[in-house]
């Protein structure tokens, strides 16, 4: 879980310098460089809150699966 949890903290701070430095050096304006990293931004965010509702559908059939009542096939 501490692998992770530093994974995704490495991660948030990796975007947040690769960010700032994409504002500082891109040869395009300023606005039109955070529009469009905005946009990206909102993109992989819907995407991510996409995958999440995927996996939870999955997660809840495969729930439902264990809690439902086996029929025994096995002869006695």
């Amino acid at each position: 879980m501490r692998s992770i949890f530093g994974f995704l903290i490495g991660l948030f701070v990796g975007w947040l310098v690769g960010s700032t430095l994409a504002l500082l050096f891109a040869p395009s304006t300023g606005e039109k460089l955070r529009h469009d990293l905005r946009a990206r931004s909102d993109n992989f965010l819907g995407e991510i809150k996409s995958a999440a509702a995927a996996r939870r559908q999955e997660l809840e059939k495969q729930l439902a699966e264990l809690r439902a009542p086996r029929s025994s096939t096995a002869s006695d």
